[in-house]
């Protein structure tokens, strides 16, 4: 059953998969208010490393990582961090991140992941080009590399694993290697290239396009910061902010790591927590790659982008309000540097840009889409960890389906609230 038309679809939260709903739903001919605190696409959606990767269908909790974890732990350059006094906050969400790495559970996420992931190149291209921002999209492909056989050989079961699911991976030696990118340092000897993949040459600009092409057309963004419902009949009336109230016809939760609160106060408890990501950007690099790099060991990526070439990853688990800890980024930077030798080893500050954002981060690696089970116009759209710029046409897609009582593009059960009781 379609939420009646009388009146506007709220959607909460300004980043890339809230732009992509409302997108989606204004070309469905409905009115939307979209509200944020900040400005569009100025939180985890700006400072991601831009991947368009249908291939990252590999859930964090593969078999094996929590053997990783203490060696990661206690490498100051590693590619995660937990600080202590957050631990204990955190120890629900890790027991059930444990519980999600079983065998036949990541078989399960990695399909329902292929199934919001696989078009994103093309709903991408088609998304962009109907803002007039054509240009930022690139199906370039991704290389993974490895600095010896180990690391080649420790990667495999996530690489059959996205094999099985229908991505096509090649595997390259290091002449291969140097081939297809000599910019690369002499320290990696094999990748894997998948060819499906390409990359956003801005986030931001993307997300501010798509901003403005809501506007144009007849919808209204609003600086403001959600603070909870007004309920009438068994369903949402308004969205109440701290300036003032906003009548809604239906409502679409997509505020990221900020989500969890509002998502309860529509009746849904969820597991939903934040992994802190990093990046740092050199601009007018001396050298710089002509496609998206993944260094699989380092668990980092290098991206070319208009602004210059951006080093993103690691997780950080240190809630919302912690202070940023701008080592981390600066250990992006080494790792750049490590990577491409030609970049030298002083670069000028003001030529090196670094962010911190927040990821929203479920235990099983699956965003929560779908409606609410409380109320029949409340639609949540959440929780995509390292995949939200990925996931965000589709999620877009089925949103406005389920607002139109449609049939989803795909099947919502696997991302479902129920799922966690």
């Amino acid at each position: 059953m379609s939420v009646a038309s009388r009146g506007p679809v709220v959607v909460i939260g300004a980043g890339i998969v809230g732009l992509a709903c409302a997108t989606y739903l204004q070309r469905d001919g409905r009115k939307v208010v979209l509200i944020d605190p900040a400005g569009p696409g100025e939180g985890a959606s700006y400072g991601n490393a831009g991947g368009l990767n249908g291939s990252s269908i590999v859930p964090v909790a593969m078999p094996g990582v929590l053997a990783k974890v203490p060696h990661w732990l206690l490498d100051p350059e590693g590619p995660l961090s937990i600080r202590l006094n957050y631990l204990p906050r955190l120890l629900p969400w890790l027991y059930r991140f444990v519980r999600a790495g079983r065998s036949e559970l990541v078989r399960e996420q990695a399909r329902a992941l292929r199934s919001l992931l696989a078009p994103t190149v093309d709903m991408h291209r088609e998304l962009a080009a109907s803002v007039g921002a054509a240009d930022l999209i690139q199906r370039s492909g991704l290389l993974v590399v490895y600095r010896g056989e180990e690391g080649f050989a420790a990667d495999a079961p996530a690489m059959r694993l996205r094999a099985d699911n229908g991505v096509t991976i090649d595997e390259l030696g290091k002449d291969e290697l140097r081939q297809i990118e000599p910019t690369l340092s002499p320290a990696y000897t094999r990748a894997r290239f998948i060819s499906e993949n390409g990359f956003v040459r801005n986030p931001l600009r993307l997300s501010r396009s798509l901003a403005e092409s809501l506007v144009a057309n007849g919808g209204e963004i609003r600086r403001a910061r959600a603070e909870g419902f007004s309920f009438a009949d068994g369903k949402v009336e308004a969205v109440l902010t701290a300036s003032g109230r906003i009548p809604a016809a239906a409502v679409v939760l997509a505020a990221g790591a900020h989500s969890k609160l509002l998502a309860a106060r529509l009746g849904e408890s969820v597991p939903l927590d934040t992994e802190r990501g990093y990046h740092a950007m050199i601009k007018s690099p001396e050298v710089a790659p002509r496609l998206p790099i993944m260094d699989a060991e380092a668990k980092f990526v290098a991206t070319p982008m208009e602004e210059g070439l951006r080093m993103a990853g690691t997780v950080e688990f240190a809630g919302l309000k912690a202070s940023p800890d701008w080592r981390r980024a600066h250990v992006l930077l080494r790792h750049g540097q490590a990577m491409f030798p030609g970049l030298p080893h002083a670069i000028p500050e003001d030529r090196i840009a670094v962010w911190m954002g927040f990821r929203p981060s479920m235990p099983d690696s699956l965003p929560v889409i779908g409606p609410t089970r409380r109320y029949p116009n409340a639609f949540l759209a959440f929780g995509h960890g390292h995949v939200g710029l990925i996931g965000a046409p589709m999620t877009g897609r089925v949103i406005a389906d389920l607002v139109a009582g449609r049939s989803p593009a795909i099947d919502v059960a696997p991302f479902g609230a129920a799922r966690f009781g």
